[in-house]
């Protein structure tokens, strides 16, 4: 870490992660861009939000985007499942093994067990777990070895098997790892790297402290930014796009603690956003968040926080019709709750 202060303004931060995000102009269609789309991984804990999550970053996406060869899901941070560049997966679960303790012990016997049991093979993950004489739960500590790979529809168990184990090595993953999420999600601290990922503080100081990163100041206190990022943070912010409807868990929102405050400072749209429960879907106008939405097949329901324009209206009514949704043939019905 470098000592030197940099001050940014939520504006600033916001376009920053807008643009490398890839929120503010769709990126061309191709697998380089579904490699940046999930740069810091698109959690698919809800049935294929991840589809959505590019559908939002990358044009031309169709409802089996996600099934791309150049992809894979994984259990990833916080043992959520995720969809990855499959050249990536080292990252997304290497990256979060323990240098030691009980929870890496556990993590390489079960993945050599597994190994062992499946014999290349693929399995429903219960089944897989039976066979080891584990919960198909626990399989999950397996995938912290970066050997472990799922498929997962939605609706049935995971299928589960394994792959040959990464070149790179634990810490090298992680503080790859690392400067992913400061790429994506900076300005950010160690203290909310480890609680993303689901590791260690200590891990997460170590691998902030190998990273050339400059000290800034934002509205919600002092953190880090990648160094390399800076010019980035500096540059005249772009036009935002009229409309973007970003699923649940997705990217973009998927905060803690007072970064939820800078993405939405009104304290109760913060509770409708981030809710106790399944989060619904954020909805992006012009850069800024104000709404939520949820669907039901072809009937996508959008709750706004302030009276939108007729434009501001036609412009999500349009996002929601492009929407890549899979199992929908008719035409995407929008119900509007304000």
């Amino acid at each position: 870490m470098t000592a030197s202060r940099l001050d940014l303004t939520r504006t600033q931060i916001l376009a920053f992660r807008r643009r490398v995000g890839a929120l503010d102009e769709r990126l061309p269609r191709g697998r380089r861009s579904l490699r940046l789309a999930a740069w810091a991984g698109l959690q698919d804990s809800m049935p294929r939000a991840a589809v959505l999550s590019i559908h939002a970053r990358v044009a031309g996406t169709e409802p089996s985007t996600w099934e791309d060869p150049s992809l894979i899901q994984l259990w990833g941070p916080r043992y959520h499942a995720y969809v990855v560049a499959g050249r990536d997966l080292a990252v997304f679960s290497l990256g979060r093994l323990p240098q030691d303790g009980k929870t890496r012990r556990k993590a390489e016997d079960l993945a050599a067990r597994l190994h062992a049991s499946l014999d290349g093979r693929r399995m429903p993950y219960g089944d897989a777990g039976e066979a080891i004489g584990v919960p198909g739960n626990a399989l999950r500590y397996a995938a912290l070895t970066g050997t472990v790979a799922i498929r997962w529809e939605g609706a049935r168990q995971p299928t589960v098997w394994t792959v040959p184990p990464p070149e790179i090595d634990a810490f090298d993953a992680r503080l790859e790892l690392a400067r992913r999420y400061l790429h994506v999600f900076g300005p950010a601290t160690p203290e909310a790297f480890a609680e993303w990922a689901g590791i260690a503080l200590r891990a997460a100081v170590e691998a902030f402290d190998a990273l050339p990163l400059t000290a800034v100041r934002t509205p919600i206190g002092d953190a880090w930014i990648l160094t390399r990022d800076e010019a980035t943070f500096r540059a005249p912010s772009v036009t935002p796009a009229p409309a973007r409807l970003l699923p649940s868990g997705d990217t973009y929102f998927l905060l803690q603690g007072a970064d939820r405050e800078l993405l939405v400072p009104d304290a109760d749209r913060r509770g409708e956003l981030w809710t106790s429960r399944v989060w619904p879907g954020a909805l992006l106008v012009g850069g800024e968040v104000v709404g939520t939405w949820r669907r039901s097949r072809e009937a996508t329901t959008i709750q706004t926080w302030r009276r939108l324009s007729r434009a501001e209206r036609d412009a999500v009514e349009a996002e929601a019709a492009s929407l890549p949704l899979p199992g929908v043939e008719g035409k995407i019905i929008v119900h509007w709750d304000r």
